[in-house]
């Protein structure tokens, strides 16, 4: 029995299928436009691997350690000058250096010895010029001082009208003649120049 039920099992699983088919595909209602997507089988989630704290906080110190390099180096540059080109000594001159070098010129004894005594002089001049400079500035004040105390004494009011500080010499404002005076007449190669940049106040 178990024998024969096992040769009939598939049979009849095969000519069910088939019925199922044929009354599937003969009807008379309306078609039934299904569609099935494919089976995705997904994939199980990965695990987080647990990291030690102490791996975590070395990674940061190394980051950390990076950008402080990185920044050093940048403050290291940014001290560094731009080069200008027309600063740049030629290449000719470098190599005609040799050439171009003075050789020492060498002074008399009576040359070396009146030119210290001509700077000693001229040092002595400019002492009693600025010494002639303070007293004048000493007299000056002491005058002027001496003109308020006796302003002073004959009217307060007046007095403090006198110190007063004269606010008009403050804002002191002077044009003079510009580098290229304006040409009369002058067309401009571009055109007309018109400022549009915007001011705010």
């Amino acid at each position: 029995m178990s024998l024969f039920s096992a040769i009939l099992r598939p049979a009849s699983h095969f000519s069910l299928a088939k019925t199922f088919l044929a009354s599937r595909l003969l009807h008379t209602g309306a078609i039934q436009n299904f569609r099935f997507t494919p089976i995705l089988c997904a994939e199980p989630l990965k695990k987080k691997k647990k990291i030690d704290p102490q791996i975590i906080k070395q990674r940061e110190e190394r980051k950390r350690k990076r950008l402080e390099k990185q920044i050093r180096r940048l403050e290291k540059n940014a001290r560094q000058l731009k080069p200008v080109e027309e600063l740049e000594v030629p290449m000719e001159l470098l190599d005609e250096q040799k050439q171009r070098k003075r050789t020492g010129i060498k002074v008399s004894p009576e040359v070396a010895e009146s030119r210290v005594l001509l700077e000693k002089q001229w040092a002595k001049y400019r002492m009693e010029q600025k010494l002639q400079d303070y007293q004048l500035i000493d007299r000056v004040l002491a005058a002027q001082t001496k003109a308020l105390n006796e302003l002073r004494l004959e009217s307060e009011e007046l007095y403090q009208k006198a110190v007063q500080v004269d606010e008009g010499l403050v804002p002191f404002k002077a044009v003079g003649p510009v580098a290229t005076p304006p040409i009369e007449g002058y067309e401009m190669p571009d055109g007309e120049y018109l400022d549009v940049s915007k001011k705010f106040e």
